[in-house]
């Protein structure tokens, strides 16, 4: 009996987290014939889709599939993205998560010995300007992040 990939957990963790922060997650997903998704949002081969509670209807999280309903322009649609094909999943207000490398389970020996170590929780690299601001002190707070602004994703290798 082959392992079952440590993948899908590491997906349905970083999700739980998300929601028990109040965070929104996302979902980047590389677009292949088995990815069901509405095309007309696809870009450059990838879509990112909102996975929070309030965006979907019926959200599975499975070891080998993600199902779910969401509505795209006002049309209920439904969707399913193979798990190997997901590269990230990151809350949109701090693009904290995970990334994984496209096409590869996150616990196979190529997909470790390809990104150098198991795949790690990171955060996204802190601006020169609000790096600059920060004193040093250790009671300096760091101000929250910007809101309305669009999320970036930042993949580390």
């Amino acid at each position: 009996m082959s392992e079952t990939s440590t993948k899908p957990y590491l997906l349905r963790a970083i999700y739980e987290w998300c929601t028990d922060n109040g965070y929104t997650p996302h979902l980047a997903v590389v677009v292949d014939s088995r990815t069901r998704v509405p095309m007309e949002f696809v870009r450059n081969g990838e879509i990112v889709l909102n996975i929070s509670f309030s965006a979907t209807s019926g959200l599975k999280m499975e070891n080998e599939w993600i199902y779910f309903s969401a509505r795209f322009g006002g049309v209920p649609r439904d969707l399913a993205v193979p798990v190997d094909n997901v590269v990230a999943i990151y809350a949109r207000e701090n693009g904290q998560g995970m990334a994984f490398e496209p096409g590869t389970a996150a616990d196979t020996p190529t997909a470790n010995a390809d990104a150098g170590a198991a795949p790690a929780l990171a955060s996204v690299p802190v601006s020169l300007e609000q790096s600059s601001a920060d004193d040093g002190r250790p009671d300096h707070e760091p101000e929250p992040p910007k809101k309305g602004g669009r999320p970036t994703l930042t993949r580390i290798k």
